[in-house]
């Protein structure tokens, strides 16, 4: 509660007397909340660059205006919050090692304000109950992955260590028919709800990513690329930028592949190995990504957690290596984020740590994950 309250008075204070850039609270103040005015008149905002989201985030944005004598903000923020609290209670519920729970708990405020003015605290409560309910509930928890995966994509990764069997087949099964279900009820209950398709295949590499940190470094030494202002982030624009991004999507590519190796040779399963492989997963595809926005490391955090719940785990030198990113993240976004834009040295470097402190959680994440699981 303590933590949490400091984080909140962050939050409050963040017009007046920000830090660093500021303008973090105008992520609900201004775009989810004329996103809840298009989706409240059933529709998505298809006209928008911005709206890059799969359409189970219709009705997670819609919630806050439910909320009686709230404002938006004021509902949007109790709902985080609310969720926030969801996965301390079933981190610390029953005989599972506190531990995961001590790492969300301190873990989380190490990015200041950024969780309660972004919607990435819900997904992740989804993600987290969904790896948490995989062996005695696998039909719910593949109905939880579903949610989640309609919302922002990568809870789906939580099913990719689901052991051999009668669960995986529960899990699977029950996912596809629960995003099926969802799909056709939003398709029936909103206009466009395919829009974001078109928006994510325009995106360009943004700065803080692992390609951003490379076009950073050569800017440094005559690139002449700059940074600008899209799809609601600040992405670089430049000769060979285009080669950057399909460099990343090949990595993505390929990180896939060597998962799906992973899953086919994978022997020895512990009841921490969905946990594990859903850590893993997660971090390959967000070094991967075009874009690592600060809020990405709430995915880490809550799927690190889960992972220190049990003794069990590969990932818990990894789950410091994600502690370590979080708090440099806070640093690049929202502290020194002016560096960041302008690519100084400063700025190149805070980005080029938490980068190597991702990549570097990769490599281990994978190798631990193969040791645990290999005949």
């Amino acid at each position: 509660m303590l933590t949490r309250a400091a984080m909140l008075l962050l939050l409050l204070r963040d017009d007046a007397h920000p830090i660093g850039v500021g303008g973090v609270a105008r992520e609900v103040h201004g775009l989810y909340a004329h996103w809840y005015a298009t989706l409240a008149h059933g529709a998505f905002p298809a006209d928008d660059p911005m709206w890059q989201y799969p359409p189970g985030a219709g009705p997670l944005l819609l919630a806050p205006g439910a909320l009686p004598g709230l404002t938006y903000f004021q509902g949007f923020v109790a709902l985080t919050l609310a969720a926030d609290a969801l996965v301390t209670y079933v981190l610390v519920r029953g005989d599972r090692d506190p531990r995961g729970a001590w790492l969300w708990t301190a873990g989380l405020p190490l990015l200041l304000h950024i969780p309660l003015a972004r919607y990435d605290v819900q997904v992740t409560a989804l993600a987290v109950l969904a790896l948490l309910t995989l062996q005695a509930a696998p039909r719910l928890s593949g109905t939880l992955a579903a949610l989640g995966a309609l919302v922002k994509v990568w809870p789906a990764l939580t099913l990719l260590g689901a052991p051999r069997g009668r669960t995986t087949r529960q899990a699977w099964g029950s996912a596809l028919a629960a995003a099926a279900a969802l799909l056709v009820t939003l398709a029936l209950a909103f206009r466009s709800p395919f829009s974001f398709l078109s928006g994510q295949s325009g995106r360009g590499v943004q700065i803080e990513s692992l390609g951003g940190t490379a076009l950073a470094v050569a800017a440094r030494f005559g690139w002449p690329g700059r940074v600008r202002y899209q799809y609601g982030a600040m992405e670089y624009v430049g000769p060979y930028v285009g080669v950057v991004a399909g460099a990343c999507l090949a990595l993505t590519a390929a990180a896939f592949g060597v998962l799906l190796w992973w899953r086919v040779r994978a022997r020895q399963y512990s009841v921490a190995t969905p946990y594990d492989a859903a850590l893993c997963a997660v971090l390959m595809f967000t070094v991967t990504s075009r874009v690592i926005s600060p809020q990405y490391l709430i995915w880490l955090l809550g799927l690190s957690a889960v992972c220190l719940t049990s003794r069990y785990t590969s990932q818990r030198p990894v789950a410091l290596l994600v502690l370590a990113a979080a708090g440099v993240s806070a640093l690049a976004y929202p502290v020194l984020y002016a560096d960041v834009m302008a690519g100084t040295w400063l700025g190149v470097a805070v980005m080029a740590v938490r980068n190597a402190l991702l990549l570097g959680g990769v490599l281990l994440s994978f190798r631990s994950l193969w040791r645990a699981t290999k005949e």
